[in-house]
């Protein structure tokens, strides 16, 4: 039986070489010729699909070559203002480097003696540098179209090719940074619109190396990629990252905010609410953030009083009337628990008198929050004995 076997490897093995040596020395001839060359790569990557046929340099540097000239091809119809594919210009780029970066893997293997004898780096590198700027193009064209998918695999790429092997002797991430750090902005945009975490995550620190907005984008996508996580810890050291180093942008603040809200950390939210109002003390937002977390923490005074001042710097946003109101309702509420005499009643009277314009305003400014003023304006007509007011209240209480 074992000899049977043995019988049997010696026919195969030499009919497997011979298959390939035919199927090689037809794409060469392909090659040769110029004609059918997408024919001669589907050839070549079919045998580069049998593992021992990937460690032949021939069959890599035919297939590379192969594209070469599918690429000039291509590249001359365009130059000629011809019909052609863009997007397989691009995409023959990119095969073209991972071509070579597989080859130069082949090429750095030791021999039987432990040397690594290089006869290809120098060359091939300096030809693949001439088409690299196509990959990040490439990235570019895609991300244009929306196709973030594509857009990221080519950004990913020429990342990626500044520290491969082959580009070792070029040191690309400092020769070509600028392009580096975009390169990877943009791959880590893609990401993000992909809603994936960990690619968004991948380039996010040479990202960062771009500064100024981009910098700040890429902050922000990166606190969303920790949120899809559920990173809270990096989640929120990259949000006060991006509010001590972006103020100009209005994404880290609320963010903030609301994450110590949500945890009923009242108090670390003012802290980072004042901080902010130190740098900008008119600010609306930050101003209206500290409104809320005061009328929150029972601050009522505090809460009126800064919602004046918004109201002050800007009479048609309606939220701080709705707070100043509220800040009234909840001192009536309080003396309501105390009241006895003639003057508790005549202070509760006109906590709600004073609530009242504030209500009636924030109705006019914001009429399809009715779950919002109905219910207040309904006890403040009720306790000033307005009958006509409350009679409407009452009926828009009913129909909820």
């Amino acid at each position: 039986m074992n000899r049977l076997l043995l019988l049997l490897l010696v026919f195969v093995l030499p009919a497997s070489l011979s298959a390939q040596k035919k199927e090689l020395s037809q794409a060469r001839s392909i090659l040769k010729s110029g004609n059918g060359l997408a024919n001669g790569q589907q050839i070549l990557e079919k045998l580069l699909a049998d593992p021992e046929n990937r460690k032949e340099e021939k069959i890599w540097i035919t297939l590379y070559q192969t594209l070469v000239k599918r690429y000039d091809e291509g590249n001359e119809k365009l130059y000629l203002k011809q019909n052609y594919d863009t997007a397989l210009l691009f995409n023959l780029t990119a095969q073209m480097a991972t071509t070579l970066f597989a080859l130069d893997s082949l090429d750095a293997t030791p021999d039987a003696g432990g040397k690594v004898k290089l006869k290809y780096r120098k060359k091939y590198a300096d030809e693949l540098l001439a088409y690299r700027p196509n990959i990040f193009f490439g990235g570019s064209y895609y991300t244009r179209k929306g196709d973030f998918k594509q857009g990221f695999r080519f950004f990913d790429l020429y990342v990626n090719s500044a520290s491969q092997p082959l580009f070792s002797g070029h040191r690309l991430a400092v020769t070509d940074s600028v392009q580096y750090r975009q390169a990877a902005y943009w791959a880590t945009y893609c990401a993000y619109k992909l809603k994936d975490a960990d690619k968004t995550l991948q380039y996010a620190p040479e990202a960062l190396q771009n500064g100024g907005d981009l910098y700040c984008s890429t902050l922000q996508y990166m606190a969303n990629a920790y949120q899809w996580k559920k990173d809270s810890v990096n989640y929120l050291n990259i949000l006060k990252r991006g509010f001590h180093s972006c103020r100009r942008s209005l994404f880290f603040f609320p963010r903030i905010v609301d994450y110590f809200t949500e945890k009923n950390q009242l108090d670390s939210a003012l802290v980072f609410t004042n901080e902010a109002l130190k740098a900008d003390s008119t600010h609306l937002l930050y101003l209206f953030a500290k409104s809320t977390l005061l009328l929150n923490m029972g601050d009522n005074d505090g809460s009126y009083a800064v919602s004046e001042k918004i109201i002050a710097l800007n009479d048609t946003l309606a939220e701080p009337y709705y707070n100043a109101g509220t800040a009234f309702i909840n001192k009536a509420s309080k003396q309501e628990e105390t009241a006895a005499g003639r003057a508790d009643k005549l202070t509760l009277r006109r906590y709600y008198e004073n609530a009242r314009p504030y209500f009636e305003r924030y109705r006019q400014l914001a009429p399809d929050q009715q779950d919002k003023w109905v219910p207040s304006l309904y006890r403040i007509y009720l306790n000033l004995n307005m009958g006509r007011q409350f009679e409407e209240m009452d009926a828009l209480m009913k129909q909820h």
